[in-house]
């Protein structure tokens, strides 16, 4: 788990984390972390056996990148998971600018975590529903998965009837914010 750059070899790249958390990597291949401002040792290296560790303040933690969609990563430490994208400070500066003056849109939609079978739908459109409650039922790789509602709102419109097949990230439900 080396990260490499073709640019010189002062590169930065700002790995944002979630929630506000961010981290400047000033050099990829020297693997020079700052965090707040502070400059902090990190090494990572591959074992013979193929597994990859991370070096940091003398603490040892295996490392796997589960997953890596354009700048935006998955990745496993010490069994936990962590969700962060990789930018360069043009970059950054423009995602926090257009957040900041995004127009907030009334309708949130739940996707698909998996591929998968519809086996039940537990909502009807135009019903009021809370953050936290069922809205559907998802079986995938044989074990079923309450899809929970991430707003609480009125359902605005079903995508998916039971017994579909869904891939990741297709739209199930959209629901309008109360």
């Amino acid at each position: 788990m080396r990260y490499t750059s073709e640019k010189a070899v002062k590169d930065v790249f700002i790995a944002c984390g979630e929630g506000k958390r961010k981290f400047e990597i000033v050099n990829p291949l020297d693997e020079n972390v700052k965090v707040k401002g502070k400059k902090m040792d990190i090494r990572v290296f591959e074992d013979p056996n193929g597994f990859s560790y991370l070096i940091w303040k003398n603490h040892k933690y295996q490392v796997d990148i589960l997953e890596k969609n354009q700048n935006k990563y998955t990745v496993i430490i010490n069994g936990v998971w962590y969700y962060f994208s990789i930018e360069t400070p043009i970059s950054y500066k423009r995602r926090k600018f257009l957040i900041k003056n995004e127009v907030s849109s009334k309708t949130e939609r739940i996707v698909a975590p998996m591929p998968g079978k519809i086996l039940d739908i537990l909502v009807e459109e135009n019903t009021e529903i809370k953050q936290g409650e069922a809205v559907l039922i998802l079986e995938a790789m044989k074990m079923q998965n309450e899809i929970l509602a991430n707003i609480s709102g009125k359902i605005k419109k079903i995508h998916v009837r039971q017994n579909d097949s869904v891939m990741k990230d297709d739209i199930l439900i959209e629901i309008e914010r109360s």
